[in-house]
C-alpha cells in the first residue's frame, strides 16, 4: 500500500509539472511570439513566390504575325488555303508584327500597328489585361505607311479603345503624313497618340536593356520612307526587315548586316515570280525567297522569313518548308520568342 501511495504521489507531481509547463507555453507572451514567427514565415513565402529573381527577368522579341498586309485568309482569295482558313481559325495567319518585351522594366512595345492589332495586343500581354487601359503598350514603332503596317492605329481612336498618349515612333516624313491626313490627325489632336521622331541611324533607348536603331531601306515610298530595325538587348541582337525592294537596291550588303546579329526576320513575301498572275512583280519588287536563300544559304545566323503573301506556299507546304530549312532558312512562327 505504501508503494502504491508513493507511485500515486509521483503521478500527481508529474501531472502538476505538465500542467505548469502547458501554462507557461500557453502564456500570452508565447502566443505573441508564435504569431510573429508564423507571420514572418508567411511573408518570406510571399517574397519567394511573387517576387521574381532578378536574374530571371527576360528581354525578348515575340513574333505576332507573319503574313503580308492582307493576312490569311486574304480578301477575295478563293485558293484552298484561304478557304480552309475561313473555316478553321488555327489556319489563319496575322499580319507581320513583332513585339518587344523587357520584363525587368515591365515595358512592352510593338513594331508596326497592323489590322490585327487587337488580337496582337492580347498575345503581347499573354491574355492578361494591362495596368492602364488607355495605354496598352509603352510605344509603337512604325516601319512605313502601307496599309498593313500603320492602319491598326485606328483601334486607338475614340470609336474603339479611346487611348491616351500612346507613343508612336515614326520618321519625320511618316509623322508628317499622320499629322496631315485624317483620320490619323484626329488621333494626334485628341491626344490619343503622341508622335515621336525616329531618326534613321540613331539608336533609341526603349529601356536600360533594350535599344532599337532604325535604318532606311528601298521600297515603294508613296506616302513615307521605309525603315527596318536593328533591335539590341543585353546579350543578343536581331534584324527586322518586313518590307524591302530587291536586295541589290539597298546601299548595304544583306550578308554583312545579318552577320552582325543573332537572328534576322526578313521579307519573304513571294516564293517565286509566278504567284500573282496578271500582275507585274516590277510593281511589287520584293526579293524572292530564292534570292534571299542564295545570299544567306549556309549562314550560321537564325534567318526567319516573315511578311509571306497568301499565295506563298511556304505557308502550308511542308515539303517546301523542309527544302528551305535544308538551306538554313525557316519560316517564322506566330508566338515564337527570340531572346535578346
Amino acid at each position: 500500500m505504501a508503494r502504491e501511495a508513493t507511485e500515486e504521489t509521483q503521478r500527481t507531481q508529474r501531472s502538476a509539472e505538465h500542467a505548469e509547463e502547458g501554462s507557461r507555453l500557453a502564456s500570452p507572451r508565447h502566443f505573441v511570439s508564435a504569431f510573429l514567427l508564423c507571420g514572418l514565415c508567411a511573408f518570406l513565402c510571399v517574397l519567394c513566390v511573387e517576387r521574381p529573381v532578378l536574374g530571371s527577368a527576360r528581354v525578348y522579341a515575340v513574333v505576332l504575325g507573319i503574313a503580308q498586309d492582307g493576312g490569311v485568309p486574304h480578301i477575295g482569295c478563293r485558293q484552298d488555303p484561304c478557304v480552309a482558313a475561313r473555316g478553321k481559325p488555327e489556319l489563319r495567319r496575322r499580319v507581320a508584327s513583332l513585339g518587344l518585351v523587357d520584363e525587368r522594366s515591365g515595358r512592352r512595345y510593338l513594331i508596326d500597328a497592323t489590322p490585327d492589332l487587337p488580337s496582337q495586343l492580347e498575345s503581347l500581354h499573354a491574355g492578361r489585361g494591362w495596368a492602364d487601359r488607355g495605354r496598352p503598350v509603352d510605344g509603337i514603332l512604325l516601319t512605313h505607311a502601307h496599309v498593313g503596317h500603320y492602319t491598326g492605329l485606328m483601334y486607338l481612336g475614340r470609336e474603339a479603345l479611346g487611348a491616351r498618349g500612346v507613343p508612336v515612333y515614326a520618321t519625320p516624313r511618316l509623322a508628317g503624313f499622320l499629322r496631315g491626313n485624317g483620320p490619323w490627325a484626329q488621333l494626334v489632336t485628341l491626344g490619343q497618340i503622341e508622335l515621336r521622331d525616329l531618326t534613321p541611324g540613331r539608336a533609341l533607348a526603349l529601356s536600360a536593356d533594350l535599344t532599337v536603331t532604325p535604318f532606311l531601306v528601298p521600297h515603294r515610298d508613296e506616302y513615307s520612307d521605309t525603315v527596318g530595325f536593328k533591335v539590341r538587348g543585353p546579350s543578343r541582337a536581331l534584324l527586322f526587315i518586313p518590307d524591302i525592294d530587291k536586295w541589290e537596291r539597298w546601299d548595304r550588303r544583306l550578308e554583312d548586316e545579318v552577320a552582325e546579329v543573332d537572328a534576322a526576320l526578313l521579307d519573304g513575301t513571294f516564293l517565286d515570280a509566278g504567284e500573282v498572275p496578271g500582275r507585274s512583280l516590277a510593281e511589287i519588287p520584293h526579293p524572292l525567297v530564292e534570292e534571299t536563300a542564295a545570299r544567306l544559304s549556309g549562314s550560321r545566323r537564325n534567318v526567319l522569313l516573315i511578311h509571306l503573301n497568301h499565295t506563298n506556299r511556304l505557308l502550308w507546304d511542308e515539303g517546301a518548308r523542309r527544302r528551305l530549312e535544308a538551306r538554313g532558312l525557316q519560316v517564322a512562327r506566330e508566338g515564337q520568342e527570340l531572346p535578346l
